[in-house]
Formats: structure tokens, C-alpha cells, sequence
């Protein structure tokens, strides 16, 4: 599975969105009629895309709006959102900002001693959240996942998830204290899902410790700059492949099922698809709904590594403002480059796969396509149009 890149050392091809395409199956289903409900605890979603949790993406009106289509949105414990009482007095600075000065800025926002975060707006955030009647998901870093979670439980939490940027279970450090994952899964009462990961180790290594879902996916965001700064990932349809080679064996073995929920890299359907057809049981999109008019961000979407004191590894970028969320999730489409009706290019590329369900999905044929994006489409290039955006 390796070719040799000099004397002595061999690396193994991995594969991107743009790299692959699927092959429609000898049966086709009525998309109407196909199932794309994602399960994870005792929750139910019909719509088995998560808003990532990133400020310029999530706050509570958007959680609201989201839950309220049968999606997720996943509120960000760390940002803005849980350090200022009025969080859209900051989002108008970050968005009016020159792009010179975004990035300083961000961080001088996020600056953990200057504007920590603020306890009480945790339960807050959540209660308001809940009293909308969806179901309320947070996440934050590993260091803060002990005393966040418990907050965080106590306003009714439905689920909680612990994100870095490379997620372990054996993490050294002899500076700070390290979050025991396998003692934090099993004490929090909701479900918890930790990430990120990209190899089928560190995913067997999470499930093995108690997660109830995994994120998969390094770098690849929009807003990311980690594989530029760090030089590390691993291509999304190779990792979410490998990730859940590691779920579908633990639950050979234990008789489990824990999702897989591709996080990142995906602007349009067909990219969303493709990380279903890969094996991702969800997918978590952040660039996509940074579009909607309910988004925080203003058009503008940020890496949330930005705020790192000395490397900064998030961007500041502008997506623009393409229309409603219920048009990006489940359209009409009024725009012709595949970032809207998520839902709907969803179960249209399930029928005409032939997959009823999700895990149908896993099943489909996956080609090496590298020509996929450019096949025929000459004029659409030339007039940055459909597919030549």
C-alpha cells in the first residue's frame, strides 16, 4: 500500500474529496423515501449533518435554528459566546476588522487571562438553548472538559463533546494536568464524543476508552491552517476510511456501534456525500453555514486555533452571505454550485446509489476519479460558474 520516496523510508497514498466519485448502484431508490436519520444516545436527528462550533458559525439563535430542522449545532464553550455578556458587540469587531489586523485581533479576544471564560454564561448559553425545545450539544478543549462538563450537565446538557486538534488517549505533559478520557466517558452521564483523530489507532484507542462518537479529520476546514503551520493530516476520504475500519471492528468485537462524524473539508454535496459513502455515520460542516443569514460570523468564518498566544493556526476568511439556513440545509437552492440543499443532495445521491439508509451508503462504490471535477467542464471553468467556482 506504499511507494518508496527515497532510500530506505516508503509513504502511503491517501486520498481527498476531489479524488474519488461515486458509482450509482444497479437499484435506485425514491429519494423521498430514503433514511437519513442519525442516532446518537437517545437522540434521533433526520438530518445527519452537525454546524461545527466555531463562533463565527453557532450561537444560541443559530443552535436553535438548526435543532429546530433536525440538525445539530454545536455551541463552542471556549469562545465568544461564554466570555461577553454581548457577544455580538464582538462579532461586529472581528468582522470589521481588516484583514491585517484579524488575526491579532482574535487572539487578543480569546486571551484566557484578559476575558476568561465565564462560568455562569455556560449554563446560560445552554438554558437558553433548551428552552427553545432542542436538544442543546457543547463542546471545549481537553483542559477544560472536567469543570465545563459539569456546568454543562447541570443545565441540561444532551451531549458533550471534547475536541483538539489531534486527540489522544496516552497524551504526555508534565506541565499541566491531562483529561483521563476513559474516567471522563464514564463518568459524564451524556453522551461524549471526543476528536479529532485520522488513523485507524488513535480512533480504536477512543472507542476503547468509552467515547460515544469520534470526529475524524486534521486540518481540513476552510478556516484551518494547521496542515500549512504543522504539516500534518491526512486527506479526508483515506481518514474517515481508516476511522471507520477502527469502529466496525470494535463493534465486531464488543458489540457496540459508535458513530463516525467526518469533521471538515466538505463546502458542497457531493463532498458531504462522499464522507458518508467513506463511512461517516455524520458529518460536522463549518464554512457551509458560516453563509447562512443566521450565522454569528457576519459572512466571515475563523479557525478556532487562532487564538493560540504564540502559533496562531486559524484564518480569518470571508464566505459571503449565500442565503437562509433552511435554504443551505434544505433549500430550495437558489444558488448553482452545490452549497445549498445539503439535505436534499443527500438523499438524491442515496437513490440513485440504491442506498435506503445510511449504513446502506457505506456499502456503495467508491471509484479513483481524479478527473471528476474537470471532466466536460471547460466552459463552467472558464466562466467560474457550477462547478468552476
Amino acid at each position: 500500500m506504499a511507494d518508496w520516496i527515497g532510500i530506505g523510508r516508503r509513504a502511503r497514498r491517501c486520498y481527498g474529496f476531489d479524488e474519488v466519485a461515486l458509482v450509482p448502484g444497479s437499484v435506485t431508490v425514491n429519494p423521498a423515501e430514503v433514511d437519513t436519520t442519525f442516532i446518537l444516545g437517545k437522540h434521533r436527528f433526520p438530518v445527519p449533518i452537525m454546524a461545527a462550533s466555531m463562533d463565527g458559525v453557532v450561537d444560541v439563535k443559530f443552535a436553535i435554528a438548526m435543532g429546530k430542522l433536525g440538525g445539530i449545532a454545536v455551541l463552542n464553550l471556549d469562545g465568544i459566546q461564554t466570555r461577553y455578556d454581548h457577544p455580538e458587540e464582538i462579532l461586529k469587531q472581528i468582522a470589521s476588522a481588516t484583514p491585517e489586523e484579524a488575526t491579532k485581533l482574535v487572539q487578543s479576544l480569546y486571551e484566557n487571562t484578559k476575558f476568561p471564560v465565564k462560568e455562569k454564561l455556560i449554563a446560560k448559553r445552554i438554558e437558553e438553548i433548551k428552552k427553545a425545545k432542542v436538544p442543546a450539544i457543547v463542546s471545549c478543549i481537553p483542559q477544560n472538559a472536567a469543570a465545563f462538563s459539569k456546568i454543562a450537565a447541570e443545565a441540561g446538557v444532551d451531549a458533550f463533546i471534547v475536541q483538539s486538534t489531534v486527540a489522544t488517549v496516552r497524551h504526555i505533559s508534565t506541565e499541566y494536568k491531562i483529561l483521563d478520557i476513559e474516567k471522563f466517558c464514564k463518568n459524564t452521564k451524556v453522551p461524549v464524543i471526543i476528536g479529532n483523530v485520522v488513523t485507524y489507532e488513535m480512533a480504536l484507542e477512543i472507542l476503547e476508552a468509552g467515547a460515544s462518537g469520534v470526529l475524524v479529520g486534521i486540518g481540513p476546514g476552510a478556516a484551518c491552517t494547521s496542515r500549512g503551520v504543522l504539516g500534518i493530516g491526512v486527506p479526508q476520504i483515506t481518514a474517515t476510511v481508516d476511522c471507520c475500519a477502527a469502529r466496525d471492528y470494535y463493534f465486531k468485537r464488543k458489540g457496540k456501534y459508535v458513530p463516525m462524524i467526518t469533521d471538515g473539508g466538505m463546502r458542497i454535496g457531493g463532498e458531504i456525500c462522499k464522507a458518508f459513502a467513506a463511512g461517516s455515520d455524520a458529518v460536522m460542516v463549518g464554512s457551509a453555514f458560516a453563509k447562512a443569514e443566521e450565522a454569528p460570523g457576519r459572512g466571515y468564518h475563523w479557525g478556532m486555533a487562532t487564538s493560540h498566544a504564540n502559533l496562531p493556526r486559524g484564518t480569518r476568511i470571508r464566505v459571503g452571505t449565500s442565503g437562509t439556513l433552511k435554504e443551505i440545509l434544505m433549500g430550495p437552492a437558489r444558488v448553482d454550485d452545490g452549497s445549498q440543499n445539503l439535505v436534499g443532495a443527500l438523499k438524491t445521491s442515496m437513490g440513485s446509489l440504491g442506498a435506503r439508509n445510511i449504513k446502506e451508503m457505506h456499502d456503495v462504490e467508491i471509484i479513483l476519479a481524479p478527473s471528476i471535477q474537470t471532466e466536460g467542464k471547460v466552459f463552467q471553468i472558464g466562466q467560474r460558474v457550477g462547478m468552476g467556482k
